[in-house]
């Protein structure tokens, strides 16, 4: 059906289902398409199997944000402030003052819009940028770690008590994880080893228990043989004396 409806003709069919009482009220597009009728067909056609592959969006922040991540692929573990109101929160800085801005926290974002909004106000090369954004976040990154180490030398000589730092308790879990599969793995090496040698000794007192049972009834058949011989030889004496 929609392959058969032209486009000059959906405004008139509105307007006869409109007079008719099919429709009860004028749809939303009503006035705009009889302002601006189409000239085209409604309906799309079909290219191919990929006829309808949406086209591939690139911003100019891809390849920065891609660059930076990779060199600093740690910042991703970083906790950060991921609400934003429209997806543009970061034109509203006024980065021409550096990363630092009153209100936000520095991140890897921040060196991507500040190296951005150099590349558009300066005449330099990508890589200059870079190494100017990245200079500052490494500067303001040290200071950080100043502080920090500071307010935990002013807490711990007031009677501070800290507890175990998240990594820390990583590590100690790691370890403990390390060290029952190396308890495991010793108990099941000398399972192996125990059943080994089992096996061996099991086969070696087959063998010698193989061995005396055949030894055994070859002794008894001579000494029998003997006993016999022996009878045979006396009583041929006696038999001999006898007569």
């Amino acid at each position: 059906m929609g392959r058969h409806l032209r486009p000059l003709r959906v405004h008139l069919t509105a307007s006869r289902n409109l007079e008719s009482g099919r429709l009860k009220s004028e749809p939303t597009w009503y006035r705009v398409v009889g302002a601006l009728p189409p000239t085209t067909t409604l309906v799309r056609n079909s290219t191919g199997r990929n006829g309808f592959r949406p086209r591939q969006i690139v911003y100019p922040e891809d390849k920065l944000r891609a660059t930076f991540y990779k060199h600093h692929p740690w910042e991703l573990a970083r906790p950060r402030i991921v609400l934003e109101n429209d997806g543009r929160d970061g034109e509203r800085w006024d980065w021409s003052k550096g990363l630092k801005q009153r209100g936000r926290q520095v991140d890897g974002e921040s060196v991507i819009q500040y190296q951005l909004h150099l590349l558009r106000t300066t005449a330099l090369t990508i890589t200059e940028t870079y190494d100017l954004a990245r200079k500052q976040f490494y500067k303001i990154r040290l200071e950080e770690d100043i502080q920090r180490r500071i307010a935990t030398e002013e807490a711990l000589s007031t009677g501070a008590v800290f507890d175990k730092y998240y990594m820390d308790i990583i590590f100690e879990r790691e370890g403990q994880v390390l060290q029952d599969w190396r308890t495991k793995a010793a108990q099941d090496l000398a399972i192996r080893k125990h059943r080994r040698n089992a096996a061996y000794s099991s086969t070696a007192a087959a063998e010698d228990a193989a061995v005396a049972g055949v030894a055994g009834p070859a002794e008894g058949s001579e000494g029998s043989e003997g006993a016999v011989g022996g009878g045979k030889v006396g009583g041929g004496k006696v038999a001999e004396g006898g007569i």
